[in-house]
C-alpha cells in the first residue's frame, strides 16, 4: 500500500475519532446542562473527515438525531467520504 494511501485512511481515523470524542463530550454536556460545542463545530469536524466517527457518535449516544442539519448532513458526507476513499483506493493502490 502506497504512502499516500496509508495517510489518507490514517486522515479519516483521526478525523473520525476526534469527531467521535466531540459528539460524546458535547452528549454528556447536554445531559449535565453545561456549555455545549457549537454545532458549527461538530458540522465541521464532520465535513473535514470526521463523519465516520460524527455517524457513529449519533447512532451510539442517540446524539443530535432530532436535527435535520444533523440527520440528513452527516450520512451525505459519511457517502461522498467513503467515495472519496474508494476512488484513492482506486487511483492509489
Amino acid at each position: 500500500m502506497k504512502f499516500e494511501l496509508k495517510f489518507i485512511i490514517l486522515f479519516f481515523v483521526i478525523m473520525s475519532l476526534v469527531a467521535f470524542i466531540m459528539y460524546f463530550i458535547d452528549k454528556r454536556k447536554a445531559i449535565k446542562k453545561k456549555w455545549r460545542i457549537p454545532e458549527a463545530t461538530l458540522l465541521t469536524v464532520s465535513f473535514l473527515g470526521g463523519s465516520f466517527g460524527a455517524f457513529a457518535a449519533m447512532k451510539a449516544f442517540r446524539h443530535k438525531t432530532q436535527h435535520a442539519k444533523f440527520y440528513i448532513t452527516v450520512p451525505i458526507m459519511l457517502i461522498l467520504h467513503i467515495a472519496a476513499i474508494a476512488f484513492a483506493v482506486y487511483k492509489l493502490w
